[in-house]
C-alpha cells in the first residue's frame, strides 16, 4: 500500500507505512496489526522523523494518521518496550523511567508543532498512549469499531499521561473528562460522537475515505492560512485573554492576505474555479 522509506529503517522495514497516492495528503498508517499496533521505542523515534520529514514537505498539505488490521494504537508495548539507545547508562529505574516518559510525552506536543493538520482515523482500540495520539491530532474520525480506552489507570499508573488531561477536558468538557479519567470507562465509536471526542463516526471501511474528505476541504484554503488557523487554535486554547487572542488572529489575518497565495485564492473564488497555490 504505501512507501515506507520516509519513517526509516525499522527491524522489518514496515512498522510505519507513508501512502502519498491521494493529492496533498500523506497517510500514516501504524502498522503492527498483530500487536494492535502498539509502539516500540523504534516506532516513536520514526515517528518524531516522519513528522519533521512531511512538516518540511510544501507537497504535503494534511497528514491523515490509522491503523493497520483491526485497531487504530494499543498504546506503548510493555512487551516489546526497551528504553532508547540514548539514555544514560547506569541510572537508576526512577530515572530511566522519566527519561522515556519524558521521550513519549513530547510527541503530541510535536504534532501540534507541524504545520499541517494532523487527522485521527480511529479504526478500531486506542488505548492508552494510542488514546493520547488521537486526541493530540487536530481532528478526528471514527470507525464504529472505534474504542477509546484511557488504561494508565488500569495498569497502577494515574488515568492522565501524555497532555491526556489537558487536552480531554478542552474537547469534552470538565467533568466529562473526570469521569473517564478516574474510571478508565471506555468509549465506543458512537459515544464518541455523541460526547465531541470525534467529528464523525462512521463505518469502519470508510473511516479513512472519510478523512481524506476532511483533508480535501481544507486543502482549498491557502497553505499558509491553514498553517496560521491550526496554530492560532491551537496558540488559543492557553492565552491569557479575549483581546491576546485577537490580536495573535489579526497578525495571522494580515500574514495571509499578504501572501500570493492569499490573493490567488480571491481570484479563484471570483472565476469559480479551484485555485492554485504556489507557496507564496
Amino acid at each position: 500500500m504505501a512507501d515506507a522509506s520516509a519513517a526509516g529503517p525499522s527491524a522489518d522495514g514496515r512498522d510505519i507505512l507513508v501512502d502519498r497516492t491521494h493529492p496533498g495528503v500523506a497517510l500514516v498508517t501504524l502498522n503492527r496489526p498483530d500487536r494492535l499496533n502498539a509502539l516500540t521505542s523504534e516506532m516513536v523515534a520514526r515517528l518524531y522523523q516522519l513528522l519533521e520529514t512531511l512538516g518540511h514537505d510544501e507537497t504535503c498539505r494534511a497528514i491523515v494518521v490509522t491503523g493497520a488490521g483491526r485497531g487504530f494504537c494499543a498504546g506503548d508495548d510493555l512487551r516489546d518496550w526497551h528504553p532508547p539507545e540514548w539514555v544514560p547508562g547506569g541510572v537508576g529505574p526512577f530515572h530511566l523511567n522519566m527519561y522515556q516518559q519524558k521521550y513519549v510525552a513530547q510527541l503530541v506536543p510535536r504534532m501540534r508543532a507541524t504545520p499541517q493538520p494532523i487527522i485521527a482515523a480511529v479504526n478500531g482500540p486506542a488505548a492508552g498512549a494510542g488514546y493520547a495520539l488521537a486526541l493530540g491530532a487536530d481532528l478526528r474520525v471514527a470507525s464504529d469499531s472505534a474504542l477509546f480506552v484511557d488504561a494508565f489507570v488500569k495498569i497502577g499508573a494515574s488515568g492522565a499521561e501524555m497532555g491526556l488531561s489537558w487536552l480531554l477536558q478542552r474537547i469534552v468538557g470538565a467533568t466529562r473528562a473526570a469521569e473517564l479519567v478516574l474510571t478508565g470507562r471506555p468509549v465506543d465509536g458512537n459515544e464518541a460522537a455523541d460526547i465531541g471526542l470525534v467529528l464523525a463516526t462512521v463505518p469502519d471501511e470508510d473511516v479513512v475515505d472519510a478523512a481524506f474528505t476532511l483533508a480535501d476541504r481544507i486543502i482549498e484554503n491557502t497553505p499558509l492560512g491553514t498553517w496560521m488557523g491550526k496554530a492560532t487554535l491551537w496558540s488559543n486554547l492557553e492565552i491569557s485573554s479575549l483581546e491576546a487572542a485577537i490580536d495573535l488572529e489579526s497578525r495571522t489575518q494580515v500574514l495571509g492576505l499578504g501572501t500570493e497565495d492569499g490573493k490567488e485564492q480571491l481570484r479563484a473564488y471570483r472565476e469559480k474555479r479551484p485555485a492554485r497555490y504556489t507557496n507564496n
